[in-house]
């Protein structure tokens, strides 16, 4: 007893550690970059120096060549304004979280990909030297994520992925209404970063 006991045991955790196998995850890290235009309306203009950051990823493979991803993003940059009220300059950190869904081109060694998805950025003004304006709130929006990118297999458990990540949202005021240019844009973000497959 005590062996078919053992024998159906050790099945089990076999049959699990197969399935694993099937099932493909990775969690990447990459160095992202934030690029915002010129947004006009409502007497504002709202301006955007460069950013960077950090991106956080994690795929799971649904079949070869589909999966779903989860993001987390940390970014800094300075957000200006102009206006009837004069400018104003707000150093802010932007954090994602958002979910997109992936599919896959497989190529050899060589794997392009597709996404689109949606989440929330959350901005978030740093009261320190950057920021010129007091009673600043944060700021968050609904976004809708598209992108693509390569990734490159280094080995079975590595690739270096490269993505053009793009996010449509509305502007953000800060609680400021007089900087409020009340239209949407397009946020880009290129990034470069590796993956570990598990």
């Amino acid at each position: 007893m005590k062996k078919l006991f053992l024998l159906l045991c050790l099945l089990s955790m076999l049959t699990s550690v197969g399935f694993a196998q099937e099932s493909r995850q990775d969690a990447s890290i990459s160095f992202i970059g934030t690029y915002q235009p010129t947004i006009t309306g409502n007497s504002a203009i709202q301006t955007s120096t460069l950013g960077k950051g950090a991106l956080l990823g994690y795929r799971f493979m649904l079949t070869p060549s589909y999966a779903i991803q989860g993001n987390y993003q940390y970014s800094q940059f300075d957000m200006k304004y102009d206006g009837n009220y004069g400018p104003a300059r707000i150093h802010t950190v932007l954090q994602e979280y958002s979910a997109s869904f992936v599919r896959y081109f497989v190529y050899k060694k060589f794997n392009p990909f597709v996404m689109a998805g949606g989440g929330i950025l959350s901005f978030r003004p740093i009261d320190d030297t950057g920021t010129t304006n007091n009673g600043v709130s944060n700021g968050k929006s609904i976004s809708f994520l598209f992108g693509g990118g390569i990734a490159y297999e280094l080995s079975p458990s590595w690739d270096i992925r490269v993505q053009y990540r793009s996010y449509l949202l509305k502007s953000i005021d800060f609680g400021l209404g007089q900087y409020s240019t009340n239209r949407y844009y397009l946020m880009q973000q290129p990034a470069i970063g590796l993956a570990y497959h598990f």
